[in-house]
């Protein structure tokens, strides 16, 4: 591999120069560091060999949307550094980059630019990989994939007919939620409270059609369970994951219908089925139709109308007035014979249970409220402690509408046949728990686990998406596009609107097919894949991404996987993560891969904050002054009515007009500042303010040290005298007991240093102290006054190599300066000697009456005896003393004399 490197600047500087007149130029050296490590390939990762010590750093794939915003270079930045750092201490690391390209965003675009989406998505990528690069981001490009290219979407094809053969993926009708603006299925996490679309901001409509699904729910008890194994993700990403799923553990009941019809229900409190006085359907319930009589029938469809357009998160929300039709039907209480009545509600959804519930007015609010509106009888069946019912209650008896609300909580149960007297609750011996021992002997019902997880719908209904391989045969069915006619290509030839649902479907010549089972005349599937699932699995194909002959090799993928850490918002800890981690585990059981859990290690960034302009006299998105509009910061007014604005701190958007664009500062500080600051300005899962001062504090600092290493170099000569010899000077080389204090103080400051540095970039990742920390070292430097000494050229290369991580171009410029052999990058990363840590002195603070008078320095293995001794000795006891003698003294060892007159 070439080892020739550029003319560092000291090398034009003459003999007689002793100070550097060269400034700091960021933009000229970054543009050339970075050329040349492409050209060495210096990023490339290595193959895994055995006794290979592997990292894996990724930071979530961006959308190519065409521009780089500040959250983007602290995501990457935060990688990048702990990718530099594992490379020094050994490691093969592999750190890849890639795009995340399929989507509406692009549809959209191409449909008000009149391109195809490809070609904006491809120009968006070409830019955003360049500004990348400005970044000194040490990916290795070779293993750049794409999404949205046939060379990856073929094996995201290829998965499918996995999930497929697996039976893991089928197709259903289904209520869902529709996006009349965007013309597609919308999943529920991409509707907002208010029922509008997170996209098109339309509101959404529930229809029902065919669809597509992923059975995540089969793996649900997996994806809880391994929830242990993550101890490297933040407890708070765990915990939503675990709502998210919602175990929930019950019976369930069959009730029927006077009809004869069953009626499933799902419940977690068997106990009250004693004190269920009426059922209630989801307004989607298979049974609707058939259970609403004549009489019934135009009030159930009017409010299976007004239901459809309300959302599910509107539909379930805990404050809003409860609405409900009859049926008109009855159904038979299974465990008292009662008959009651069958109401259909937009409270109960479909998607969750079975659909139906037995409702228990008495003891759940949502079901109280519902009673009370319509006059539905309410029957209490547990008893509450002494004293826990208001007066009212208590004299209302134990069947009564004249509750003031539902009573949740414990007591003993009452008016309940077999269960009367036990106490309430879950544990061993209570109340749910016979309960459903009483239903299994009665033949009634069975425990049952349920989750709140619902199946995954991957059905979207737009072009610019991964086609699903599949043709739908008149006499075959479903059949599966074999694998040797993988990729099923987009078609180019496609007109988009964005109106009258998929634009595949409109093309007769792609959707018409033969079958590949019976050659009869057939039909593709027009639907194409959410792209959450291209998503969900482009981390194992990094370990293997040019192999155009399988979707990764095991042994490569075993052998590079789990990632080591993953860096990324925490607007991506539910979906993302969660469907990642539901694909390794099928694609384990699929014998493709070895290992459970895709990402060992968790990192969730906080967010990039602007400074911030609003006027609170106004609304919506008025409120908003964008910050190039406020003409003084220190008297901020609204450019429009001269109001005063109100200052704070918001996350960077477009909305707000409170962004920072990266081009603006790495054209003004380079790329190495905007690093820095980036690490240094607040720990990494914590929110950020951006501060232009800041920003230049660390521009500064830089700039420090630049002019110190080429102070060190020109002292040299300019020649060859320090070249190999500062490179190679190791603290072993150091003769510890011929130094002076001075050099003793330095080293001192030098392998803390190292120490502390190291120790911030394990575990936690506190780059912000270790940045302290180096600016710490910095000024040891500058204050040691041994410019000459073996020591201070330690510390100079001990810094350079400690500042590489983080800003790589300026650490290699100043290496090469330094007549370092090859790349900084490729040094070992150094190691602190503990006995340099040890100090020979320590300093004693001297107090009369408890007040500061002085201090003086001491031996380190002073006694407390010999501490006393030295302090009336010293100048400052002399001079506060005068010649008294102290009525007590206090020794603090080794830290404080106190003399107390």
């Amino acid at each position: 591999m070439s080892k020739c490197f550029y003319l560092p600047a000291y090398a034009l500087f003459s003999q007689e120069h002793r100070t550097v007149d060269a400034r700091y130029n960021p933009q000229a050296i970054e543009s050339k560091w970075q050329a040349h490590w492409r050209e060495i390939r210096l990023d490339r990762t290595p193959e895994l060999k055995d006794g290979s010590r592997k990292f894996y750093a990724l930071s979530m794939f961006p959308y190519p949307s065409g521009n780089l915003h500040m959250g983007h270079v602290r995501n990457y930045t935060i990688t990048d550094v702990i990718a530099r750092y594992k490379r020094m201490q050994g490691y093969a690391v592999l750190h890849p980059m890639g795009w995340d390209a399929f989507g509406l965003p692009a549809e959209n675009a191409a449909i008000d630019r009149g391109i195809p989406p490809a070609k904006w998505t491809y120009q968006n990528i070409a830019q955003m990989r360049e500004q990348l690069q400005r970044l000194g981001l040490s990916y290795d490009w070779e293993r750049e994939i794409t999404t949205c290219a046939p060379d990856y979407y073929k094996w995201t094809q290829w998965i499918f007919l996995q999930f497929l053969q697996a039976g893991l993926a089928y197709q259903k009708e289904a209520a869902v939620n529709w996006d009349p603006v965007d013309q597609t299925v919308l999943a529920n996490e991409q509707v907002d409270a208010e029922g509008r679309s997170w996209r098109s901001g339309a509101l959404v409509e529930k229809r029902m059609l065919k669809q597509w699904f992923f059975k995540i729910t089969a793996y649900a008890d997996q994806l809880l369970a391994d929830l242990e194994k993550l101890s490297g993700w933040p407890e708070r990403v765990r915990t939503m994951q675990e709502n998210w799923i919602g175990q929930s553990v019950g019976a369930k009941v069959i009730f029927k219908t006077e009809a004869g019809d069953e009626l499933a229900v799902f419940t977690t409190r068997p106990d009250t089925l004693w004190g269920a006085t009426f059922m209630v359907m989801s307004p989607e319930h298979p049974l609707v139709d058939k259970l609403t009589t004549a009489e019934q029938l135009q009030a159930v469809r009017a409010y299976q109308a007004q239901a459809a357009a309300r959302s599910e998160i509107e539909r379930s929300a805990e404050d809003r007035e409860k609405t409900g039709v009859w049926t008109g039907s009855y159904a038979i209480n299974p465990v008292n014979q009662e008959r009651i009545p069958i109401w259909i509600a937009d409270y109960v959804l479909m998607g969750y249970g079975t659909g139906a519930i037995m409702a228990v007015p008495a003891h759940d609010q949502r079901d109280f409220e519902f009673a009370r509106k319509f006059g539905l009888p309410i029957k209490r069946v547990v008893q509450p402690p002494e004293g826990s019912l208001s007066s009212t209650d208590r004299a209302s008896g134990t069947e009564s509408s004249e509750l003031q609300a539902a009573w949740t909580g414990e007591g003993v149960m009452i008016n309940s046949g077999p269960l009367d007297g036990i106490p309430v609750g879950k544990g061993p011996g209570q109340s749910v728990e016979r309960a459903i021992a009483w239903l299994e002997a009665q033949g009634l019902g069975e425990k049952q686990i349920n989750y709140r997880l619902r199946d995954w719908l991957i059905s979207r209904q737009r072009y610019w998406g991964c086609p699903i391989p599949v043709i739908h045969c008149p006499q075959c069915g479903i059949v599966p596009v074999p694998e040797k006619d993988l990729p099923v290509l987009l078609p180019e030839d496609v007109e988009l609107t964005g109106r009258g649902g998929s634009p595949l479907a409109q093309l007769e010549d792609w959707v018409k097919v033969k079958c590949p089972t019976c050659g009869t005349e057939a039909r593709r599937e027009t639907d194409t894949m959410d792209t959450f699932i291209c998503s969900s699995w482009y981390f194992l194909r990094f370990s293997d991404a040019r192999n155009d002959r399988e979707i990764f090799r095991k042994d490569r993928v075993n052998a590079w996987l789990p990632v080591d850490q993953y860096v990324g918002g925490i607007e991506h800890a539910i979906l993302h993560l969660l469907y990642s981690r539901f694909f390794t585990k099928v694609l384990r059981d699929r014998g493709l891969l070895d290992f459970d859990e895709p990402f060992s290690r968790l990192l969730t960034q906080g967010m990039v904050q602007g400074r911030t302009y609003y006027n609170p006299n106004k609304s919506g998105k008025d409120r908003w002054i964008p910050a190039a509009l406020v003409k003084d910061p220190n008297d901020p007014r609204d450019p429009e009515t001269g109001e005063p604005l109100q200052v704070i701190y918001a996350t960077m958007s477009k909305s707000k007009g409170n962004g920072v664009d990266p081009e603006e500062v790495l054209a003004h500080y380079g790329a190495d500042t905007a690093r820095m600051f980036i690490l240094f300005k607040a720990p990494p899962e914590k929110d950020l303010e951006w501060d232009d001062a800041d920003v230049e504090g660390q521009f500064r600092f830089l700039n420090r040290v630049w002019r110190q290493v080429y102070e060190f170099v020109v002292r040299g000569g300019g020649t060859e005298s320090w070249r190999g010899r500062v490179s190679e000077l190791l603290p072993a080389k150091v003769e510890v007991g011929s130094l002076t204090k001075a050099e003793k103080d330095l080293r001192r400051a030098i392998h803390t240093a190292i120490k502390e540095v190291s120790e911030d970039l394990e575990n936690d990742y506190q780059f912000n102290t270790a940045i302290a920390e180096l600016m710490k070292l910095s000024n040891a430097l500058g204050e040691a006054g041994i410019p000459d000494s073996p020591v201070y050229a330690e510390g100079i290369r001990t810094l350079v190599l400690l500042m590489a991580p983080f800003a790589p171009h300026i650490a290699e410029e100043l290496w090469q300066a330094l007549g370092g052999a090859d790349s900084v990058h490729r040094q070992s990363w150094p190691s602190y000697d503990p006995a340099a840590l040890v100090a020979d002195t320590v300093t004693i603070v001297i107090q009369v009456n408890g007040k500061l008078r002085g201090s003086f320095e001491a031996p380190a293995e002073v006694t407390p005896e010999e501490q006393e001794q030295l302090a009336l000795r010293s100048e400052a006891a002399q001079k506060y003393l005068e010649g008294a003698t102290p009525k007590k003294v206090v020794v603090v060892p080794k830290k404080l004399v106190n003399f107390v007159l």
